[in-house]
């Protein structure tokens, strides 16, 4: 048996074992293929899922440990190197920690059909792991960013920078916080949501709840919204080629 499990710390409600699982019935693999969640309350832990686990052959890595991770793996990619981060490990045979990130393809993938001419700026939400691969992802979009977060500096806003001049400079705005996940659905990024129009995007790395506060604060003001449904399906199916290549 193969098998692949997601690395992170409170993951019961994991989407990645529910869609690998429903994958593996669904192409008739499920006898060779099976899925776990290794929830570890610290990073240390690690080695030894990779010590009392013989048969893995790859990990999805979530919250919060996409940069603490890199320590532990013997070989980056290049995105991985750039990004700073790590969501998917590839075990090789010889006992090798291959470590890439495939969040950057399912964000730039689900974000281009949505882009428009106005589409030139965008603030990222966040300055973790998930924002540092959407970061590199708006990159490849030739788009151009800046991050917000609660501790502002000189190439970083502050929550309290932002207002209805920013809202014109920048289009897109993509939370990537874990703001609003279930089951605290009721809070949402310190924002003035005043400054979403029918012009902006926003974009929301949650997929549940499929709709956030933040999501349905920025529709109320017209703009066109997103969740990270998309996202999630194409990076696992990306992260499914790379621990089968």
């Amino acid at each position: 048996m193969n098998k692949l499990g997601l690395l992170g710390k409170n993951i019961g409600y994991s989407f990645s074992r529910n869609y690998f699982t429903q994958k593996f019935t669904k192409e008739g693999i499920a006898n060779t293929f099976s899925y776990e969640n290794f929830d570890i309350p610290n990073i240390q832990e690690f080695p030894e899922i990779i010590k009392n686990n013989p048969e893995l052959i790859g990990l999805n890595v979530t919250i919060p440990y996409k940069e603490e991770i890199i320590p532990f793996l013997d070989e980056l990619s290049d995105n991985a190197k750039q990004i700073g981060a790590v969501n998917t490990i590839k075990i090789v045979p010889n006992g090798t920690l291959f470590g890439d990130n495939t969040d950057y393809f399912g964000f730039t993938e689900s974000l281009k059909p949505l882009l428009k001419s106005q589409h030139k700026k965008a603030l990222i939400l966040g300055t973790g792991g998930a924002a540092k691969a959407i970061a590199f992802g708006l990159q490849q979009l030739k788009i151009d960013f800046t991050f917000v977060s609660r501790f502002a500096d000189e190439n970083i806003l502050g929550y309290e920078d932002l207002d209805e001049k920013t809202g014109q400079e920048y289009q897109i705005i993509i939370n990537c916080t874990p703001l609003g996940t279930f089951p605290n659905t009721e809070v949402c990024p310190d924002i003035p949501y005043d400054l979403f129009t029918k012009n902006h995007i926003a974009y929301d790395l949650i997929y549940n709840p499929e709709k956030t506060t933040f999501l349905s604060k920025a529709e109320e003001k017209g703009a066109f919204i997103k969740n990270g449904h998309e996202m999630l399906v194409l990076q696992a199916e990306k992260a499914w080629e790379i621990w089968n290549r």
